[in-house]
């Protein structure tokens, strides 16, 4: 058995689970060098919301939060984390965006594309794998692991094997909700290790509070790489604290050889920033506990905290319980997707509005007539012809792969930010969140027309001789 390797996930997921990743670039970058030293597998630093995050709500180019961290961490790997056709946007995009985009990430600095689909649908990962491997990066093809009565082991299998002949460098196992128990891994791991010959990487949360536990038994089992939050930013919905693990496999046939007094600097460095994000709020101590719903209702604890913001709204609180139930009914009548980005936010909003309403299926979403209409791709099951009748009515389903019905788009979309573009990565920003991309655009030309005008009142200024 090979050491086991850690993935560090603070600079993404783990501010991402626990504080909205809200966590800003100057933050990091002091740190940074110390993190290179430690000997991870790599640091998970961009994709998944960073992207929407930096634009929308943090004043900062992702871009140049990549090109950042490159010129800091000079000897291990950088990841992202990309969904598919979806790239970090909410919809599908053309193959020619797809390429575009995987160029970019790879050009500023990014080695690991980790790309998921969230219906598992294999032929929403071609063009992205694809694209990494034409332009030099390592591609990680993703199962979405899920539970549900169709969701079997044999299920998973088949698509860690079919991920691999797809061309993937390696197999992710994504547990976005933490339901993955310790026992059922070690059979998963070894049977998914015992068809595929290129490293298998486990990714977990701690939310249901199988998380540490389970790492312990998909290393005994032979994963090859598993992802952990330095401590101050570990547990609750993020992932497994790195330090103990580390501890934990030290003086075995595992012991990865990371130094724990590397990585307690690291520590000692997230445990102010960690306090900063409590004192003003944004990091929920609701959100540090084991949540038990989790197991019961499959419900990703980011999914949790949309609901209660949706029911707040609503002024509909009290309909809490209710809404939990109706998730796991919704979820089987859209033929049981994975709840990840984004089917988790199209089924919660669909089961909050049955509760609200009173009624289910009076008002439907346009997102959730387009996974019924197949636009999202194929579900894990067919949805039952009842179902498909209530929600898109005669309308006909897409049966072959959505993006073969986009044409290419580049070409526009960087017409639609020729006004703003200052390097070309602005035109997919433009592409994937066009109003906080917009936004984002004009608070730059403002700062840049100050700078300006400061610049040349100095220069206006007669100094006395």
């Amino acid at each position: 058995m090979a050491k086991v390797k850690f993935t560090e996930t603070v600079l993404r997921d783990g501010h991402q689970s626990l504080i909205a990743t809200r966590m800003r670039t100057e933050e990091m970058v002091p740190i940074l060098e110390t993190m290179d030293s430690v000997g991870y597998n790599a640091l998970e630093m961009w994709g998944g919301a960073t992207y929407d995050a930096c634009l929308r709500f943090l004043d900062e180019d992702p871009w140049e939060r990549l090109r950042t961290i490159r010129k800091n961490v000079k000897n291990t790997k950088l990841q992202m984390l990309l969904r598919g056709q979806n790239l970090v946007g909410y919809k599908h995009y053309a193959d020619d965006v797809v390429y575009e985009f995987v160029d970019r990430a790879i050009a500023n600095g990014i080695d690991i594309i980790r790309i998921f689909d969230a219906l598992n649908d294999t032929r929403n990962l071609e063009a992205a794998i694809k694209a990494t491997k034409k332009f030099g990066g390592h591609a990680q093809g993703t199962i979405s692991y899920t539970i549900s009565p169709v969701h079997t082991n044999e299920v998973f299998i088949k698509l860690a094997k079919e991920i691999e002949e797809m061309g993937a460098d390696s197999v992710c196992i994504k547990d976005m909700a933490g339901l993955l128990s310790p026992y059922n891994t070690y059979e998963l791991v070894k049977a998914i290790k015992s068809k595929i010959s290129i490293p298998l990487e486990l990714h977990t949360h701690a939310t249901s509070g199988f998380g540490s536990m389970t790492y312990m038994k998909a290393v005994e089992a032979g994963v090859d790489i598993i992802d952990t939050a330095i401590s101050p930013f570990a547990e609750g919905t993020s992932q497994p604290p790195t330090e103990p693990m580390v501890a934990a496999f030290k003086g075995t046939e595992y012991d990865s050889g990371l130094d724990l007094a590397v990585l307690d600097k690291v520590a000692e460095f997230f445990i102010p920033i960690r306090q900063k994000y409590i004192d003003n709020g944004l990091m929920d101590p609701k959100l540090m506990g084991v949540d038990i719903n989790t197991l019961m209702y499959q419900v990703p604890g980011g999914m949790l905290s949309n609901l209660v913001s949706q029911l707040k709204q609503a002024n509909a609180m009290d309909k809490f319980d209710e809404v939990l139930k109706e998730i796991p009914r919704v979820r089987e009548d859209l033929g049981y997707p994975p709840l990840v980005t984004p089917t988790s936010q199209i089924v919660g909003t669909q089961a909050v509005l049955n509760i609200v309403m009173g009624e289910r299926y009076k008002m439907i979403p346009n997102e959730v007539k387009m996974v019924v209409k197949g636009m999202y791709g194929r579900t894990t099951v067919p949805i039952k012809e009842e179902i498909v009748k209530k929600i898109i009515g005669d309308e006909q389903q897409v049966t072959c792969r959505p993006a073969d019905l986009i044409e290419p788009e580049m070409d526009k979309i960087r017409k639609a930010a020729a006004r703003y573009m200052e390097q070309e990565e602005d035109a997919l920003s433009m592409a994937m969140l066009p109003k906080p991309a917009e936004d984002f655009f004009k608070s730059r030309e403002q700062k840049r027309y100050a700078i300006d005008l400061n610049l040349l009142n100095e220069e206006d200024m007669v100094y006395p001789v």
